[in-house]
């Protein structure tokens, strides 16, 4: 170790970390030692910045090592969250010690200088604070497999002592862990103490393959309903806690998921866990939707505030969209939360509208907002008569931004009907509100009125290049005059910006953009969005997919655009054989192959993929 004396010792304007030299390390370290606790803090957060960034360390993280194993000791507090410093910089992959990149690297280099100043630190492992415990015992872990053997005996004849003897719970497991990590396992599953057992669960978990034993899931079930009510689960590894890293191994084995999420939510759902458990088998698994909406529904009453209520409502709005019909007993729980007037009951309103039980649309019509009114617009087309004046209502009022965007949105299901909004989509596109939606919705069903023909015109001539484009295409719907539009996206396609999403609004053109051919052409070419876009405006302009299919399979993947790329696919009908398998595992994968969650705001896009490609194989 070094004490603060010797930071002038270090030639630190030599050295780099993440922002470049490293002069203002010396400064951080004595602040340290500060009283003050908002400087120390601030200290702590700059050097989390700079000697260790997003999981890298620097030429000057290795000697700043000494001083920060110093300050852990003698520094006026915080030492539990200097070790946990000292852990996240030696942080690694034990496989990499292997590599023949590892001698000399930065990483290399603070597990070498942890290693020399470890002996100094282990009277942390007998603080009378647990959280230092806690963190000692990572800071041992982390360099586990890079300690001599003597002190490699010494550590563990103390992490025994603690697995023995100490009076906190969660420090033993720690303790379990921490040996293991040294190799040295301990019959743990037999422990009388819970958190103990809980570790011993989770680290054979780790080492084995789903489905998972029973006994384990068991144990995780039982002993891990009541988490430790101590606020230093500190990581393991990188940013990963033990809760973390258990949901993760969890739902690789959904049955096992669910099994522990349903025990753990019968048990009170302290902490919301269960009800995070079971969202998590959701959103990695196909299919799972109808147990996880009956275990959320169970934990409902459960949820300790609003937020963690609301949080589980917009869950359940979220997937109760993929059951074709939800049992009685959910929407009928459903509609008791929204039939309130509760803060919550926005959230469960929504949820009912999903899950398309008819009683939605009163309460709807009787609060009204515009995500509710594009939700019921989309499920109810059936009541385009009553819900485009309450429409209309809020689009007059003023709507603006993502409100005003949902408002017309809404009136995109609404059929005909939708024609009565035309005054106030005039007005939005007059006043720039929401103008790129209104523009479309004008385009599709409105009413080629002079004053609504000079509105687009004049849209044709904005600065903004996306309401030019919309505009566009649909002054050429309403009047069928394709010069003004070919002239406003001949410049568009040689400007610059988003050139996909100009490429995007052609549709309505069709053959009568084929003067525009030799600038989409050159885009097949180009980066995967203009390309996805060029090759379906191909298709739309030529009425020929040959140009478009290879294209359109060669991006056809997981991904945002790889779904566009299969959706375009899908409309021409065809594809090449060699994509087959591809299609087969979109098709037929257990798993979830694009993310889809409550909190993504883009709709259900693994199931869209799923079911372009059951059609394109179908086809």
């Amino acid at each position: 170790m070094r004490p603060p004396v010797d930071l002038d010792h270090v030639r630190w304007q030599d050295l780099t970390h993440a922002y470049g030299c490293a002069e203002d390390v010396p400064d951080l370290i004595r602040a340290l030692y500060r009283e003050d606790e908002e400087v120390a803090d601030e200290a702590i957060y700059e050097l989390y910045g700079n000697i260790h960034h997003q999981g890298t360390v620097y030429a000057a993280s290795a000697p700043a090592v000494p001083f920060l194993a110093h300050a852990a000791l003698h520094a006026p507090g915080r030492h539990d969250e200097l070790l946990m410093l000292l852990a996240v910089l030696a942080d690694h992959d034990p496989a990499d010690v292997d590599s023949p990149h590892w001698p000399g690297s930065p990483v290399a280099a603070v597990c070498a200088e942890l290693c020399r100043v470890l002996p100094n630190l282990l009277p942390c492992l007998e603080d009378g604070e647990r959280t230092v415990r806690r963190a000692a015992l990572r800071v041992v872990a982390v360099v586990a497999e890079l300690l001599p053997v003597e002190l490699r005996a010494t550590v563990v004849a103390r992490l025994d002592v603690m697995y023995a003897t100490d009076p906190v719970s969660v420090v033993r497991a720690d303790a379990v862990v921490a040996l293991a990590r040294l190799g040295q396992e301990r019959a743990a599953l037999e422990s009388p103490l819970p958190d103990v057992r809980l570790a011993a669960a989770v680290l054979a978990v780790e080492r084995s393959e789903p489905p998972y034993r029973a006994e384990l899931v068991e144990i995780i079930a039982e002993d891990g309903t009541e988490p430790d009510p101590g606020d230093d689960d500190f990581p393991w590894s990188g940013t990963t806690t033990r809760d973390a890293q258990l949901t993760h191994m969890l739902t690789r084995d959904p049955d096992a998921c669910l099994s522990v999420a349903a025990r753990w939510i019968a048990a009170g759902d302290l902490g919301t866990r269960g009800s995070w458990l079971a969202e998590r088998t959701a959103e990695t698994w196909r299919d799972r939707e109808p147990e996880v909406l009956d275990l959320l529904l169970t934990a409902l009453p459960h949820q300790t505030d609003a937020r963690a209520l609301a949080a589980r409502l917009r869950t359940i709005g979220h997937w109760i969209e993929c059951l074709p019909a939800p049992h009685s007993g959910l929407r009928d729980t459903l509609h008791r939360y929204a039939d309130t007037e509760d803060e919550t009951a926005g959230a469960a309103l929504l949820a009912l509208v999903h899950s398309r039980d008819p009683r939605a649309l009163d309460l709807v019509l009787h609060r009204p907002g515009a995500r509710l009114l594009e939700a019921a617009a989309r499920h109810y087309p059936q009541a385009a008569d009553r819900l485009v004046p309450a429409i209309r209502r809020e689009l007059a009022r003023g709507a603006t931004g993502n409100e005003g965007i949902a408002l017309v949105r809404a009136l995109e299901s609404s059929g005909t009907a939708a024609r009565r909004a035309q005054p106030e989509l005039v007005d939005c596109l007059r006043d720039r509100r929401a103008a790129i939606v209104a523009a479309r919705q004008l385009g599709l069903n409105g009413v080629p009125t002079q004053e609504t023909v000079d509105l687009l015109r004049d849209a044709m001539r904005s600065t903004d290049p996306s309401l030019r484009a919309a505009a566009a295409a649909a002054h050429y719907r309403l009047t069928g005059d394709a010069d003004s539009a070919l002239r406003t996206f001949r410049e568009l396609l040689t400007g610059s910006g988003q050139t996909h999403w100009y490429l995007s609004s052609l549709e309505p053109l069709g053959g009568s953009a084929a003067p525009l051919l030799p600038l989409v052409e050159p885009m097949l070419e180009a980066g995967q969005w203009t390309r996805f876009a060029a090759a379906e405006a191909h298709h739309w302009i030529t009425g020929n997919p040959e140009r478009a299919v290879p294209v359109l399979a060669e991006l056809v993947g997981p991904t945002p655009v790889g779904l566009r790329a299969l959706g375009a696919l899908a409309v021409t009908g065809r594809f090449p054989e060699e994509l087959r398998p591809t299609l087969r595992g979109f098709a037929f994968s257990p798993l979830r192959m694009l993310a889809d969650s409550p909190y993504s705001g883009q709709g259900h896009p693994d199931g869209e993929l799923r079911t372009l490609a059951r059609t394109l194989l179908a086809g």
